[in-house]
């Protein structure tokens, strides 16, 4: 009877064919626009591979970055091989331990006696439901966590991206910077060779000069490790191509309804806490009912003597006795892990509103600064440069007041490349603190 009632309830734990990964892709797709999918076999990475190169033959841009991430990054990938061990876990929950075959044999005086057991896991069959549903939450669990690594991930990318792409524009405008002082300092040099400028004045422009200098260093090296953190995230080498210029602004800052609650619903942290949460209390329930029992085996034993044709058949029951154990221990650190569970979700919940208001606050802070640049700062540079000209032209201030006033409208432009950057920083930290776009 125990035979068939055991395969009965063992014979669906088996692997599912997706492996989880289909609730995985589908979660990161609705939060940032990619699927993603684990490579667990030669041909899955050379799609990988080939789409990859797809993408790096035109100019790289925040979604495709995104894509190449979720294509390429190893770390990723070492994240949705956890999903393979949670699910091993759940299918070995949902079977028998193997049965124990005994075996004896003892001879003497003539007499031979044989015995024969076959043991099975009584409490182990008696408990697998709930086993199982405690893995299957687990399961569960892992799957919002894969999700979240990708959705991570992606917002790395997007953070990265627009790093290396404000440090790489940074840079011609410190190049322009460079040559302008460039050429300062060498009119300088002249003009006070030949008496017409004084050392003092001179000394200045050199001094700016040599901070020019420093400056297209720094914004230099910038560019290379903002590049390099890039391509670290995407998992590709350097062989990717950047546009020249961030993207435009947005016609208006976006004003999510409800943002709190949409973070409570949507931010994979918050809702894999919560299946944490339901996982240790189905957990502690199971503990609970076997908290005095913990091994009860049943198993069918016969008896066999040489010379004789009697065969003593029966069955065995092995109870372990709560003497020195009497699951005390085992039922008050699952207590502890169900509290510690239940405060993790507590926890995230508030950190995701609180996350949320920070990077709303910062996102307007952001927009509004950005279009400060946009709209006044430059067509005021730009107006100012306009009527320098004319005053060049019309020889009422010379050179130095024109390469002066060049270099500080190329500053201008600088700084609002920053604070573009900046913006969309600030919108990639607010998708990722609304928990995907």
């Amino acid at each position: 009877m125990a035979v068939p009632l055991a395969l009965a309830l063992t014979g669906c734990a088996s692997f599912s064919p997706d492996g989880g990964m289909d609730k995985v892709a589908a979660l990161s797709r609705e939060r940032t626009g990619q699927g993603v999918a684990a490579q667990r076999t030669q041909a899955d990475a050379d799609a990988a591979a080939a789409r990859s190169a797809e993408i790096l033959k035109a100019l790289l841009t925040a979604d495709t970055a995104v894509e190449l991430a979720l294509l390429n990054n190893a770390g990723l990938q070492a994240s949705l091989a956890e999903l393979g061990i949670a699910e091993a876990d759940l299918v070995q929950a949902g079977r028998l331990r193997n049965p124990v075959f005994g075996f004896g044999r003892l001879a003497g005086g003539g007499a031979l006696e044989i015995d024969r057991s076959l043991v099975f896991d009584l409490l182990g069959l008696l408990s697998m439901p709930a086993a199982t549903k405690v893995q299957q939450r687990h399961f569960e669990q892992v799957q919002l966590e894969a999700a979240q690594a990708a959705v991570s991930l992606a917002t790395q990318a997007r953070l990265a991206y627009f790093n290396a792409l404000a440090a790489q524009e940074l840079v011609s405008y410190f190049e322009q910077v460079h040559d302008a002082a460039d050429a300062a300092a060498e009119l300088a040099r002249r003009m006070q060779k030949a008496g017409n400028f004084s050392a003092l004045e001179q000394m200045r422009e050199q001094s700016f000069q040599a901070d020019a200098v420093a400056d297209l260093s720094r914004s230099r090296q910038a560019a290379v490790t903002e590049r390099e953190r890039l391509a670290r995230v995407l998992g590709v080498g350097s062989g990717f191509t950047l546009p020249e210029h961030l993207p435009e602004l947005p016609a208006e800052a976006m004003a999510p309804q409800a943002a709190e609650q949409t973070a409570i619903d949507r931010r994979l942290d918050v809702l894999a806490a919560k299946r944490r949460a339901e996982a240790s209390a189905a957990e502690l329930g199971l503990t609970q009912a076997t908290r005095f029992v913990n091994v009860l085996d049943l198993g069918y034993q016969n008896r066999s003597e040489r010379g004789t044709a009697s065969l003593a058949q029966g069955y065995e029951v092995s109870l372990a006795l709560p003497l020195f154990d009497s699951g005390s221990a085992r039922n008050a650190r699952a207590e502890a892990v169900y509290r510690q569970a239940l405060q993790r979700t507590a926890e995230a919940a508030l950190n995701a509103q609180s996350e949320v208001r920070e990077a709303h606050a910062g996102y307007r802070s952001a927009y509004a600064l950005a279009r400060h640049y946009r709209d006044e700062v430059l067509p005021l540079k730009q107006r100012i440069s306009d009527e320098t000209l004319l005053r060049y032209n019309g020889m009422l201030v010379g050179v130095f007041e024109l390469l002066a006033d060049a270099r500080e409208q190329i500053r201008s432009v600088a700084a609002s490349v920053q604070a573009q950057r900046d913006f969309w920083i600030a919108d990639t930290q607010l998708q990722a603190a609304l928990g995907g776009r």
